[in-house]
């Protein structure tokens, strides 16, 4: 068999974790001399609460780059989540756990048809995705107006505001989803797979690799992870809210994440402790730039210089190792 298939996920650059120490240095030294205290308690609880939810859609995102693709529903497939959840709920403890596998249902329902879409209609995995998405956004739109439904107060109380410490539950539940992301990746057939159809497609398929069957996979997996973290995000809103996965900009921001972290968007190499790392740090910028009440407009600029840089930086190992 190939060595194509023997590939493990690629070792994650330290840059990103160098540049998120860096970050922090240099964000405490300003928010210090400005006045204002960067490593708080409710500083750090709020930068690990929107790692949490950014982090969830992203560990899924890296999955499907890694295979070569790309999956541009994510925003929608997290408002929907938290409808689903919250309407399902409707306040009551003893529906969380159905109302929880309903969203997870309906998410990886919505996976399975963009990696069908993409697998056996030949769509571009852009093209599929923002269309489903479109799909998604025109029925959250004409079905809701605002909030809807109410989350069940045990996971409220637990999943959305208990901490052990600094840290809250969802971080460690973000840090759990990574971990056996990892280890799938690394360790498993399904992994190495994936990681072959990424670099080339041709060959994983001349290996005797099911490509479709792969991809698909890797697509309903990432709309679980968007489904987990809607759930989540229904759990700190206490209802569901039809907008919040397109403000909160998951699409674009999970990519970022993702390409911060080192995995290539062609596909092939990555890693979901990069991703991990991608996530602290446009976290850790939020966390600065709220602490120095920065407009949201610059802040948005200062995000792009910063994801711009990264891809630049990995376009440049590229083709020096090419060379």
């Amino acid at each position: 068999m190939s060595g194509a298939l023997s590939l493990p996920a690629r070792r994650t650059p330290p840059g990103v974790f160098v540049a998120l120490v860096l970050t922090l240095a240099i964000g405490w030294l300003v928010v210090t001399l400005d006045g204002g205290r960067l490593f708080s308690l409710p500083t750090t609880v709020s930068l690990l609460h929107v790692a949490a939810g950014l982090g969830l859609v992203a560990v899924g995102q890296t999955l499907v780059v890694v295979g070569g693709s790309l999956d541009l529903s994510v925003a929608y497939v997290v408002s929907l989540s938290t409808l689903v959840a919250a309407e399902t709920m409707a306040g009551d403890d003893g529906a969380l756990l159905p109302a929880i596998g309903l969203t997870l249902a309906v998410s990886a329902t919505i996976g399975l048809v963009n990696g069908l879409l993409v697998t056996t209609a030949r769509i571009n995995p852009f093209i599929a995705t923002v269309g489903v998405g479109l799909l998604l956004k025109g029925y959250l739109d004409n079905g809701y107006d605002g909030p809807a439904g109410k989350t069940a107060p045990a996971l409220v109380q637990g999943l959305g505001y208990q901490r052990i410490g600094p840290v809250p539950l969802s971080f460690l539940l973000l840090l759990a989803v990574a971990a056996a992301a990892w280890f799938m990746l690394a360790r498993t057939r399904f992994g190495h797979h994936l990681i072959a159809v990424g670099g080339d497609p041709e060959l994983a398929r001349l290996s005797g690799v099911r490509s479709n069957r792969v991809l698909v996979t890797a697509h309903v997996l990432c709309a679980l992870c968007a489904g987990l973290a809607g759930v989540y995000l229904a759990s700190r809103l206490g209802a569901g809210a039809p907008r919040v996965g397109t403000e909160g900009l998951y699409d674009l921001e999970s990519i970022a994440a993702v390409v911060l972290g080192g995995t290539a968007l062609a596909g092939g190499r990555g890693g979901v402790a990069g991703t991990v790392g991608g996530v602290l740090l446009l976290a850790s910028v939020d966390a600065v730039f709220n602490q120095l009440e920065v407009d949201v407009f610059f802040k948005q600029v200062i995000r792009g210089v910063i994801i711009v840089a990264a891809v630049a930086v990995h376009a440049r190992r590229a083709m020096r190792k090419a060379s």
